[in-house]
């Protein structure tokens, strides 16, 4: 999924006053925002600068429901699917093969950059930095809000470069962290061991355990399970499995963040499909709180707490689950 920069600029002017970064959390579902502005989903694993050029200085402004319309009339003859067939093939699998081999090659230098706190990203990875990091701290604040860490068991499933499992180390919880790619669990370990050496009061956190899994495949027993960001990788179909497996590893609480289904998110995602750029990126699905919400009921869960994230490209629904 890729967008132009024009796209970006034009999108945009619909809501030129929009707030930088806007997050909310209750224990009843908020309503999502029905601006006609847009934004991407999280972790598209593509940005503007992948189709700098791409487009050749054509924009789209978002000026009525006609547009929508229209737009959606073109969307209806393009065969994105066939895309992503050619690009499965190319790996010799399905999703879970193009996840692996993206993380491990360009995708793994692009989202090291996007995670890390290097000035060398643009203003479109910018800004997800900053929205991914509000989810972290979103879920950080929702795990204290029990009490200390200290002791807690955490999986960490799909924990990229160490984002959430170092904060996590560093309040005593006790981490198992997975990622599908061998790249990003080694660079996770890097970054602990390099900010993990002593605490701000002299003690020594417990490093996090650093496996290379992908979800299917994660086993045994912790107090909380979370997974950030990963379910974009899943059609439905697959995330209700990954998420009843996830539960079925959590004794008490289960965190997800997930980009968010409405029409118009969907429709801006359709659009990125049309120019993928020169750099190949994985499939990105966007669930309905309905749906994740029906997956964690079949297994006897219930949401406790919602949240949503939202900066200029970034936007993501936290939910924390509960056994009934």
């Amino acid at each position: 999924m890729a967008f132009s920069s024009s796209l970006w600029s034009s999108l945009f002017v619909a809501n030129p006053n929009r707030t930088a970064i806007s997050t909310r959390f209750s224990h009843k579902p908020p309503k999502l925002p029905l601006s006609p502005a847009f934004a991407i989903p999280p972790l598209s694993t593509a940005t503007a600068a992948d189709v700098s050029g791409a487009i050749d200085g054509t924009t789209i402004a978002v000026v009525s429901g006609g547009f929508v319309a229209a737009l959606a009339a073109v969307l209806s003859l393009t065969d994105p699917e066939r895309r992503r067939q050619l690009q499965a093939e190319e790996v010799g699998g399905g999703d879970k093969e193009v996840v692996r081999e993206y993380f491990n090659n360009s995708g793994f230098q692009r989202w090291k950059k996007i995670y890390g706190d290097t000035d060398e990203v643009n203003r479109v990875q910018r800004d997800i930095r900053l929205g991914h990091a509000k989810t972290v701290e979103n879920t950080l604040s929702m795990l204290k809000d029990e009490g200390s860490l200290q002791g807690v068991t955490v999986c960490d499933a799909g924990c990229g470069t160490g984002s959430l499992s170092i904060p996590l180390a560093k309040e005593g919880a006790v981490v198992f962290a997975s990622d599908i790619s061998a790249a990003m669990v080694a660079e996770a370990e890097k970054q602990a061991k390099e900010q993990l050496a002593t605490s701000e009061d002299g003690s020594v956190p417990v490093m996090p355990k650093f496996v290379v899994k992908d979800l299917e495949s994660l086993d045994g027993k912790y107090d909380t399970v979370v997974c950030l960001d990963v379910l974009i990788h899943y059609p439905q179909h697959k995330a209700d499995g990954m998420i009843a497996h996830l539960a079925s590893l959590a004794n008490n609480r289960l965190i997800l963040s997930f980009a968010p289904k409405t029409f118009y998110y969907d429709l801006l995602k359709r659009v990125g499909e049309l120019f993928p750029g020169p750099s190949k990126a994985t499939r990105a699905y966007l669930h309905s709180e309905a749906d994740v919400e029906r997956a964690l009921q079949k297994v006897g869960w219930t949401i406790r707490k919602r949240g949503l994230t939202t900066t200029q490209f970034y936007f993501a629904r936290l939910i924390e689950a509960v056994p009934m």
